[in-house]
């Protein structure tokens, strides 16, 4: 069987019932890693897809997370021959809580239904769809040619959705099982939706607090305002020497020298555009001298998550006497992130406001930053591989704007990375309706279907060694 014929039967999934099939037993189970009650049906589910795998030669190991507030890992192997090369595959059977009784039409968030070209159900889109869709392209070239031509291991987690405890260890304590030359996974929303998308990695994440505490309780604005401090009013003024009233960052030792040019290169040819069920967006805002692919890809963004003073759903004559800030910065591999602390806390008393006070909500298992060059073997590979499936030039990003545990793959066990996403911006990821759409899951199953088949031929991408 040729390529196109795996190819074409693989598609066939997805028009067959074959992947609404797998797609619903998966999701019938109710993986929500924010409630620990779901503890065992996390257990369920990588029994339930170890099963499945087994059926395609895999051995199957369940492992206990390290963290106790983490849910357990899949490690699945499947050897053809121990001088191949091996692929690493990643995704999550957990999700985000249900949100029973906020579907519209009366959906059951742990039933899949299909409406027009969409398929509903918690997890569709986030990650049960995504790894159902590279589970079945496996399936399809082996049943193609009988042999993959490289060895496979899928690593399957039940905590992403709450920050994957647990999994930095993981990879260190069984490096040797994860051993792997690639890794190709899918997550995540395409850029554009008629376009495939490329991610070579992803933002990191840091989180810190400003708090100005100045006193106990509240005291009548009429007595004593323009006598005590507000904080509030403090707090304010502490983030805007922060950030501009154009959204440009004022502390600059966070941010990167410049964006190095072949990833300037690269995302110069990327045009975002505005969604329709997305936000409008604000020319004016962020970075001077970026393009706006610049600004979310290659630089650092610094933005106020929430923010209280007071009683806001009722408020009262009083100054208050707190106010506190959650603050996030996401960064590219270009920074050191275990820097802004300081750099952060000189800033700000360099400014006079030693009254605010900075709690790093960050440790060593955040996600961090990961980059894959757009010139790297892999990634071009890759490019040409989906360019030949859908005779379109994917989009290709050396890193995504937001974060995955890629680091995990990327830096501790040394593996270049490509992202492959199967869904688009309005699909309701982390909230009610929450779907996946029937045209993505067809070409997301042509797509890894040619990825894998080229994998296993002497076109596969040149091996290097970090």
């Amino acid at each position: 069987m040729s390529r196109a014929e795996a190819i074409r039967f693989a598609v066939s999934y997805g028009d067959n019932g074959r992947f609404l099939a797998d797609l619903a037993k998966r999701v019938a189970i109710p993986t929500e890693s924010q409630n620990p009650e779901r503890l065992a049906d996390c257990y369920r589910y990588l029994r339930l897809f170890g099963q499945d795998l087994a059926a395609l030669g895999f051995e199957n190991h369940i492992i206990d997370n390290p963290s106790r507030c983490g849910g357990p890992y899949l490690i699945a192997r499947r050897i053809e021959n121990a001088g191949l090369p091996t692929l690493l595959v990643y995704g999550h059977g957990d999700v985000v809580l249900g949100m029973e009784g906020r579907w519209s039409n009366d959906r059951n968030p742990w039933d899949i239904s299909v409406e027009g070209d969409r398929i509903y159900g918690r997890g569709t889109a986030d990650n049960k769809g995504q790894h159902t869709i590279v589970a079945l392209a496996l399936e399809a070239v082996l049943n193609a040619r009988e042999t993959l031509g490289y060895n496979v291991v899928f690593l399957i987690e039940t905590s992403e959705e709450t920050g994957s405890a647990g999994l930095y260890q993981t990879c260190e304590a069984y490096r040797d099982l994860l051993r792997a030359d690639w890794l190709i996974a899918s997550d995540g929303p395409r850029l554009i939706q008629e376009r495939p998308t490329l991610d070579g990695g992803t933002r990191g994440s840091y989180d810190f607090d400003l708090i100005c505490d100045l006193r106990e309780g509240g005291h009548h604005s009429g007595n004593w305002g323009g006598l005590i401090a507000n904080p509030a009013t403090i707090l304010c003024n502490a983030i805007a020497s922060l950030i501009s009233e154009e959204g440009q960052i004022r502390v600059r030792g966070i941010l990167p020298q410049s964006v190095p040019s072949t990833v300037s290169a690269a995302l110069r040819e990327i045009q975002v555009e505005q969604a329709d069920d997305g936000p409008r967006l604000d020319p004016w805002w962020g970075e001077a001298g970026l393009t706006p692919s610049e600004r979310v890809f290659g630089w650092t963004a610094l933005e106020v998550l929430a923010m209280t003073a007071g009683t806001p759903d009722h408020p009262v004559n009083a100054i208050p006497p707190r106010a506190q800030a959650r603050m996030q910065i996401r960064y590219t591999v270009d920074v050191d992130p275990t820097t802004f602390q300081k750099t952060i806390r000189d800033f700000l008393d360099e400014k006079g406001f030693n009254r605010v006070q900075l709690v790093s909500r960050s440790d060593d298992n955040d996600w961090g930053a990961t980059r894959l060059d757009p010139g790297h073997p892999l990634m071009q590979w890759a490019a040409a591989s989906v360019e030949k499936t859908t005779g379109q030039k994917p989009t290709i990003l050396p890193n995504a704007g937001g974060s995955l545990p890629n680091n995990c793959f990327a830096d501790l066990l040394g593996i270049p990375t490509i992202w492959v996403p199967h869904s688009y911006s309005g699909c309701n990821q982390h909230a009610p309706n929450e779907h996946l759409l029937m045209p993505l899951v067809r070409e997301g199953l042509a797509i890894m279907t040619g990825l894998f088949w080229d994998l296993g031929t002497e076109a596969r991408p040149e091996i290097i060694q970090k």
